[in-house]
């Protein structure tokens, strides 16, 4: 049984969407071309395999740091805490330095800049890269993984928030 192409209302799916709660996460990357270095705010993140660990997150091909992350041999993924929405407010922002006057940390295996207490740090080698419509979805292969302590940053429907145990 095949089913004839729908056409799925953009706001609609948008809405829809916008229900499914998840966490928060900044995504760096140095292009291996120029060493120029770009970061983005990512709630399309996801780990993807155990053996090997790897790790997905989408970027959209319109973002200012979409050049560097298709040039860059690794990417580092910092999980953001409960209290750090200013740093997701920052790296969602487009034609800003976001790395300027900022604390960071560097990454042990990638040398890429992470952010200081986190819940989180996931530094990657690049797997692959793969088409997914308007964005590109990138693979990456676990090279070290730390932990913190403390709440996640929670996204739902446009507006941060905190995870509450029920």
């Amino acid at each position: 049984m095949t089913h004839a192409p729908r056409t799925v209302d953009a706001a609609a799916f948008r809405e829809a969407m916008a229900r499914f709660a998840s966490g928060v996460t900044v995504v760096t990357a140095r292009s291996a071309r120029d060493g120029r270095l770009a970061g983005f705010t990512a709630s399309a993140f996801s780990s993807l395999s155990l053996d090997p660990p790897l790790v997905l997150v989408c970027l959209d091909r319109r973002a200012d740091s979409y050049r560097v992350f298709s040039e860059a041999e690794a990417m580092a993924v910092s999980v953001l805490a409960h209290g750090q929405h200013d740093l997701a407010l920052h790296f969602a922002s487009k034609g800003i330095d976001k790395f300027s006057g900022r604390a960071l940390e560097r990454g042990e295996a990638t040398g890429l800049p992470l952010i200081p207490g986190a819940l989180a740090h996931i530094e990657c080698a690049m797997h692959d890269r793969l088409e997914g419509g308007d964005h590109v979805i990138l693979v990456g292969r676990v090279l070290r993984a730390a932990v913190g302590e403390g709440e996640p940053l929670v996204h739902y429907n446009r507006a941060f928030g905190r995870f509450v145990r029920g």
